[in-house]
């Protein structure tokens, strides 16, 4: 006889089971069973891993599933039953099942009887001892509940079974009911013995991770007697355990032989295109690429019409013609629905035909891409063309392919988010009870690093090992964190993936909600692809959405519609942009390290940009200075064999991209591009054999060739040592041409670009900051916020900026929305705001951070008047719109509004603190400027002007993060940022340092620090050398700006540009206007208070003169 565990729960019943698939099945193998059953609750998961796993150890699988039914039409009696696939048939059944309750949405999943009940044909029925139908029921009840979901003919009573649990004995009622009921049916009984953890020593681990799942701590839940049985018994114990029932032992072997079901994996079941016409779909494509060409190409060449008959003879072949036309399709939606699309991404930005058919808008004739890089013949692999959309767009074209296709055949792909080195150590710790102290304190020794382990985290750090030797109680916890480390801890979308199918999706795959109204698959990526599956990557991406609100403000703003196909490649205005490395929120080009990349390549055409964003990555970065040398003629460029010149020749002898290297195999070693292909990828992918293989064969052709065994070697060893570095020159193309369109619009309507730029980190306060430091510097006036005349958002105002509401703390996108919509020419002051105001959408902490911000200083009362009368303005909005409401608007309340109690204004620390709290970060001057005079006397520079500094230099500011860290050796150092009114940097106190300084040290304190900048690394880091508090430094005395206005310039049109210039500077400095004709002196009010920086000066000097413009300390 032979023994089958059927009640199974694996990893994919998230966090209700710590066996993982693999070690489950191999495990089961281990202990000689021939057969095993997967019963995930409600999902089907782990279905193909289940499958491989046990056609991997040699062991027969059985597909289940666990359901939750109702008992009643209003859920509130539930039961489970477990359902197993008979056949094909059956396991499609489990499919659809398990997409019915994952659709279910409420506390309570369950199926009702009518859903349920039609799927349960060619499935064998559980009825489960713990919360099945019978428990806690009278026999009168168990059976006719039996009678109701039995009365189909298509079902089997003999297909339904009756579990026993041996370990349950205590339940003395649902045992008799069980006994009774099999008496009076004749239904076979079967023993079971769930399985919710893989060893008896895994007991903790089980009840560890049913504690994360419940948010509670595992002393609150202990297990039961019965629940520490809940493992992997052997045959034998499990015939120990039943002993006197074989019956019931023997029911698992029948279930296990009427259970028999072959996955079919790794067959394409690629969609077809419901292209509504006569011909087939590779006829259509054809004739679609033909009339594309002629819209792309003005003179269209025998090599064009070559190229385009020899791609599509490849796509035909391979059977893509549908899979082109469905990208084709959604893409031409997308254009038609003024949906900005990218260039192009990744290798399909070589393809001619995905060109002329508008999927990508990369020639790859002018720039010499390669389609086998994209699809080989030779190498039979899915075509995968990425999309790039506006990230706030993307879902329109995904619901669009779901109108078109149904929405049983789309569904995004699920991910799953794990149980991480971090994640689980501060899971286990909580659920255990530890001190969260003591948690962090092991959280701060594992670096947050993609792809770490606790095994790695411990090998890396002597403080780690120390802290778990020393403590019993933290030794446990990492003990348990690594036994639980990795298991899937929930669902969630897939960033970009989408699947398309022809025949319904459940044929092959459960599906579920997910976060709208298009399903999630219950299989991730590989999986979808093992499946056959063809998907899709929509792709929302950030700096598309950036362009298009671009253009649109352009448009807004001086009525020229851009076209991003017309903008040219030869602007000289753009390469100096890129040459003095200005390219903040320029795609792809904006890091500090790249910005430095570009100073010193100095681009003067679009393949620099190409070169360098190919080359800006750990590894080649190291080849920067060698094309840089090259491109300038500083050094002879040389080649390993006079034949490679002519592939080498346009990046200076610098192998960077993956092309070339299929290029030199077809040059020297006469291999075909598809060939070139396979090559590329041996050596990429280091597999030994492959590798061994591809040499000989590159030998052999370069011998054949006429090339000297010498010459071939040095050629390949190149091709080697380069292959880790090589990119795909597609998609540095395509990527590149964004960050030129942006670099363009960026120096040719700079207004447009920093006002979109603004609204697309309007959640983001640092990159805020440094945004509004640009402008401001590049002769852009960011103006305050303001209830009168801010929009929700960023607006271009006048020559300047004006800033949004929404980025203010606690204005959120309906109330900035309501105050747009509801202010007119009626608000005076804070009282006839507040009336307007509905304080259900901007309630009092709104209206106090508005405030707060500087966006009521138009009312003319200091920031303290108005903090102080938000009270009182409230209850008389209250009062005034309680009478409204009750007289229907007929009548008007004669009532005075409140005066203001004028409060001392607040000191000039206070305001930036206010504006800090309510923004993020300080708008309209900084801590620092307070010391600027006494700081630059001992010697210090702005960040802004440090940068390009190699040299030792001082820098002084605001230190806004502080991390402290052990190295290897157990020393301490740490990394900061220190912000300054001109720009913000990371630091770096390594541990001789930090052992002098660490105790003076702290986050949210003003410091003077002495280094360097090191530019070595991807990123730019100031090296500190020493540090001084500030607060020892006397701040300087209040400093004044005198602004003289000369008699032939006192003009109604000069003085509205002086009141714009100092509105769009605001600081702390106060002004003070002399009137040269009257000899009159005017203190301008708090209002007009301004920030003394370079620009400021410089636009003020060139409107009145550099005479007239005097900053003095009294």
């Amino acid at each position: 006889m032979e023994i089958v565990p059927h009640y199974v729960y694996s990893e994919y019943s998230l966090l209700s089971s710590t066996n993982r698939v693999e070690q489950l099945v191999k495990r089961a193998s281990e202990l000689g069973y021939k057969a095993i059953a997967l019963t995930d609750k409600h999902v089907m998961y782990g279905a193909v891993p289940f499958y491989e796993a046990c056609i991997k150890h040699q062991i027969k699988p059985i597909f289940g599933l666990e359901l939750t039914i109702t008992m009643s039409e209003d859920l509130n009696k539930v039961a489970s039953l477990r359902v197993y696939a008979k056949n094909q048939n059956g396991y499609q059944n489990l499919l659809q099942l398990a997409t019915a309750i994952g659709h279910k949405s409420g506390k309570v999943q369950a199926l009702l009887k009518e859903e349920a009940q039609p799927l349960l044909t060619d499935l064998m029925v559980v009825l489960p001892y713990h919360n099945g139908p019978f428990s806690k029921c009278s026999v009168t009840d168990g059976l006719n509940w039996l009678k109701n979901w039995q009365n189909l003919e298509s079902i089997h009573s003999s297909d339904w079974l009756l579990e026993v649990q041996a370990e349950s004995s205590s339940n003395a009622h649902d045992s008799q009911l069980i006994k009774q009921i099999q008496e009076k049916t004749g239904m076979p009984v079967i023993a079971a013995n769930p399985c919710f953890f893989l060893e008896k020593k895994d007991a903790k681990l089980f009840q560890v991770v049913r504690a994360i799942q419940k948010g509670i701590k595992v002393e609150d839940h202990p297990l039961t007697k019965e629940e520490l049985t809940y493992y992997l018994k052997s045959p034998e114990e499990m015939k120990e355990l039943y002993k006197g029932e074989e019956k019931a032992l023997q029911a698992t072997q029948i279930l296990a032989e009427r259970c028999s079901v072959q996955l079919e994996l790794d067959k394409p079941k690629l969609p077809t295109f419901p292209s509504g016409q006569a011909q087939d779909s590779s006829e259509f494509l054809r004739e679609l690429c033909i009339k594309g060409t002629q819209l792309r190409y003005e003179h269209i060449t025998d090599s064009i019409k070559e190229r385009l008959e020899k791609e599509l003879e490849v796509i035909e072949r391979m059977g893509f013609s549908d899979y082109f036309l469905i990208v084709w399709d959604f893409m031409k939606y997308a254009r038609e629905r003024g949906i900005l699309t990218g260039p192009g991404r990744g290798s399909a930005a070589g393809s001619l035909v995905a060109y002329v058919l508008q999927i990508t808008d990369v020639d790859p004739v002018q720039y010499d891409l390669l389609f086998e890089r994209f699809l080989n013949h030779q190498r039979v692999s899915m075509p995968d063309i990425d999309i790039d959309f506006p990230d706030h767009r993307r879902d329109e074209v995904i619901a669009y392919v779901q109108k078109k296709y149904g929405k049983e055949h789309v569904a995004q792909i699920i991910t799953f988010g794990t149980l991480a080195a971090r994640a689980v150590t501060r899971d286990v710790g909580k659920a255990l009870g530890t001190d969260s102290y003591l948690i962090e304190q092991l959280v701060k020794q594992i670096p947050a690093a993609p792809g770490m382990t606790l095994k790695k985290a411990e090998n890396e750090s002597a403080v780690l090992k120390d802290l778990i030797a020393q403590s019993e109680e933290l030794s446990e916890l990492w003990e348990i964190a690594q036994g639980l480390e990795g298991l899937p801890r929930h669902a969630s979308t897939h960033a970009a993936g989408v699947v398309i199918s022809s025949e319904p999706l459940t044929k092959v795959m459960a599906l579920q909600a997910g976060q709208s109204t298009i399903s999630l698959t219950q299989a991730t990526m590989d999986i979808v692809e093992k499946l056959g599956l063809l998907k899709f990557d929509f792709l929302g991406l950030r700096n598309l959405s950036l362009l298009e609100n671009i253009i649109s403000l352009i448009k807004q703003q001086i009525g020229i519609n851009i076209k991003l196909s017309e903008i040219p490649f030869n602007d000289q205005e753009t390469y100096h942009l890129l040459s003095k490395g200005e390219t903040t929120g320029v795609f792809q080009l904006e890091s500090a390290g790249m910005r430095q990349a570009l100073k010193q390549l100095k681009p003067t055409e679009f393949e620099d940009i190409v070169a360098v964003n190919a080359l800006y990555r750990p590894g080649p970065m190291k080849y920067i200075p060698t094309y840089v040398k090259g491109k300038y003629g500083n050094d002879p460029i040389s080649y390993a064999h006079p034949d490679l010149e002519p592939i080498l020749k346009r990046t200076y002898g610098v192998l960077i991209y993956q092309e070339q290297i299929m290029e030199i195999a077809v040059v020297m070693a006469g291999f075909s591009l598809a060939e070139a292909d396979i090559l590329r990828r041996a050596i990429s992918k280091k597999k030994k054999e492959e590798l061994a293989e591809q040499k000989e064969a590159f030998i052999k052709g370069a011998l054949k060739k006429g090339y000297s065994h010498e010459g071939i070697e040095q050629v390949y060893d190149l091709i080697e040592r380069f292959a880790d570095y090589g990119f795909n020159r597609s998609h540095a193309v395509a990527y590149s041409m964004i960050s030129y369109y942006l670099a363009y619009l960026k120096v040719n309507y700079p207004l447009a670009f920093y006002t979109a730029l603004l609204s697309g980190v309007w959640n983001q306060p640092d990159k805020l900051a440094h945004h509004i430091r640009e402008c401001k510097e590049a002769g852009y006036p960011v103006y305050p916020p303001s209830v009168l005349k801010s929009g929700i958002l960023f607006s271009i105002e006048e020559k300047g900026i004006r800033f949004g509401l929404l980025p203010i703390a606690h204005v959120g996108f309906q109330a900035a929305k309501y105050v747009v919509e509801k202010r007119d020419t009626t608000i005076a002051d804070l009282f006839s705001l507040a009336v307007k105001l509905d304080p259900k959408i901007v309630n009092k902490k709104a209206i106090e951070n508005m405030i707060k911000a500087g966006a009521m200083d138009e009312f003319g009362e200091n920031r303290a008047t108005l903090l102080y009368a938000v009270e009182e303005a409230v209850r008389f909005a209250s009062e005034v719109n309680s009478f409204q409401e009750e007289t229907e608007g007929l009548f008007t309340l004669d009532i005075q509004p409140p005066t203001y109690r004028t409060l001392e204004p607040l000191s000039d620390q206070e305001k930036l603190d206010y504006e800090k709290e309510a923004l993020g970060f300080y708008l309209s001057g900084h801590p620092i400027e307070a010391y600027t005079k006494v700081l630059a006397s001992n010697g210090r520079i702005t960040i802004n002007e440090a940068l390009t500094s190699t040299k030792v230099v001082r820098i002084a500011g605001l230190m806004t993060y502080l991390k402290k860290i052990k190295t290897k050796k157990g020393e301490g150092m740490a990394f900061a940022a220190l912000s300054d009114e001109s720009d913000s940097c990371e630091l770096v106190f390594f541990p001789r340092v930090w052992s002098q300084y660490m105790n003076l040290i702290e986050e949210g304190e003003l410091f003077l620090l002495e280094g360097r900048f090191d530019s070595s690394k991807e990123r730019i880091q100031f090296i500190v050398d020493k540090v001084a508090s500030v607060k020892t430094f006397n701040p300087a005395k209040k400093t004044k700006l005198y602004l003289r206005i000369e008699s032939d310039l006192e003009t109604q049109e000069l003085l509205e540009m002086v009141k714009t210039t100092l509105k769009a500077h605001r600081g702390t400095i106060p002004v003070i206007l002399y009137y040269a004709r009257t000899k009159q002196t005017l203190h301008l009010t708090e209002e007009y208070s301004v920030n003394t920086s370079p620009a400021f000066l410089a636009g003020m000097k060139k409107l009145i003169g550099e005479e007239n413009v005097i900053v003095k300390e009294p």
